[in-house]
């Protein structure tokens, strides 16, 4: 009855640019910052980094509402290595972590020269970016301006709750049925594809096979069990 309570005292609120309705102390939230910290230290692991080496962030976020928000700015040591780009007017990031570089363009047409960047991280993007077409050319533009390494997070449809909109199991009906619960519970914003259109790891594993010149990794990120987040790593061959 209190996960229902809460629920209901979100659905009422606006999201946030991160297209969240959940507060910033709030235990979904709390949440998600622990599993952030897990992918961080994946991102490192995963591409293994150098500190000389240029990283470009895609899809950072103007909203300063969570300790977890662009959390590879906050956390990567080396932040003149970091250039970050998103849609959002994020220049604030420029004053708040000193080196780092805020580009404000699209991740679906970036205005960057091929492979200008050693490694290119994007968190929690993948899911906003429109249909399962434009979510392909996101992942093809990502590793277009990428030398080595790609690394993308997204949240694993199939984990019992929906973070962003705090609510459990109604996303794994059918996506039409699921939005239209959303526009009739008074989150519109967050019924259109445009939005929100959440991810299997199947549904990866399709995209990749239209991305050339890479080798492909996706992996889990476990919550009780249940994988809450997918990773998707790719090498340039």
């Amino acid at each position: 009855m209190f996960h229902l309570y809460g629920c209901l005292l979100m659905w009422k609120k606006k999201p946030n640019s991160q297209y969240n309705v959940a507060s910033a102390e709030s235990l979904p939230v709390k949440i998600a910052g622990y599993q952030r910290r897990k992918m961080y230290q994946e991102f490192i692991n995963c591409t293994d980094v150098k500190k000389d080496e240029s990283i470009l962030d895609v899809g950072v976020t103007s909203d300063q509402t969570y300790d977890s928000s662009n959390y590879l700015e906050a956390w990567y040591p080396e932040k003149s290595s970091i250039t970050a780009v998103g849609i959002d007017d994020a220049r604030f990031l420029e004053e708040k972590y000193k080196g780092v570089t805020f580009v404000q363009a699209n991740g679906l047409d970036m205005p960057f020269e091929n492979q200008s960047f050693d490694v290119v991280h994007s968190s929690a993007v993948l899911e906003h970016v429109g249909s399962f077409e434009n979510q392909v050319k996101f992942i093809a533009e990502c590793a277009r301006v990428s030398k080595r390494h790609i690394f993308l997070t997204t949240p694993n449809r199939w984990f019992p709750v929906e973070f962003h909109t705090v609510l459990p199991l109604v996303h794994w009906l059918p996506k039409s049925w699921f939005r239209w619960i959303l526009k009739n519970i008074g989150m519109e914003l967050l019924s259109k594809e445009e939005n929100l259109n959440l991810l299997t790891n199947s549904d990866l594993q399709s995209m990749i096979k239209q991305i050339e010149d890479y080798e492909f990794k996706v992996y889990s990120v476990p919550l009780f069990g249940w994988a809450s987040n997918l990773i998707l790593v790719g090498r340039r061959l």
